[in-house]
């Protein structure tokens, strides 16, 4: 597998049901200068055919890899808990840092998700201002200073 260098520009997916938290994300994502190419899904079962490319997202050029998830946890149809589960037990996408950001404070929700697999747990500000500072964190940490794994697409196609 190929390393991805601090700095390389990565694809973010986020994974979140309310239109108005992705364009919140988006316009943080935008304040904090984070230049990375920005995927939506509003599901889990949406996520998980983007990132097994099934559907609509079955062209390869359509399902770029994405290099990190930012995953909601309260989601219809497939919840966040349930991709999280479904992409840690896959060997072709366990590498994907996935990033929890929700409204959920419970600690169940926490243990569970590390357990699960979850690189970080953030709840989600209350703010604007609070959102875009979460981004600036996460663009200076994960993108500056942390080693990802490459871009090396092994998912069927």
């Amino acid at each position: 597998m190929i390393m991805r260098k601090p700095g390389d520009p990565i694809i973010i997916m986020i994974a979140d049901d309310d239109p108005e938290d992705r364009m919140l994300a988006q316009d943080a994502l935008a304040e904090a200068r984070v230049a990375n190419d920005i995927r939506y899904v509003e599901d889990g079962e949406e996520l998980m055919d983007y990132l097994k490319r099934r559907g609509k997202y079955a062209p390869p050029a359509d399902a770029p890899r994405p290099g990190m998830l930012l995953l909601d946890l309260n989601m219809p149809r497939k919840d966040g808990r349930e991709a999280l589960e479904e992409i840690k037990a896959d060997p072709n996408l366990r590498a994907i840092p996935v990033v929890i950001l929700t409204t959920s404070e419970a600690d169940e929700d926490i243990v569970r998700s590390y357990g699960l697999g979850a690189s970080s747990y953030i709840t989600k500000p209350v703010s604007f201002d609070g959102l875009v500072k979460v981004m600036k964190a996460l663009n200076t940490y994960w993108f500056e200073i942390v080693s990802l794994p490459g871009l090396t697409d092994k998912r069927n196609v």
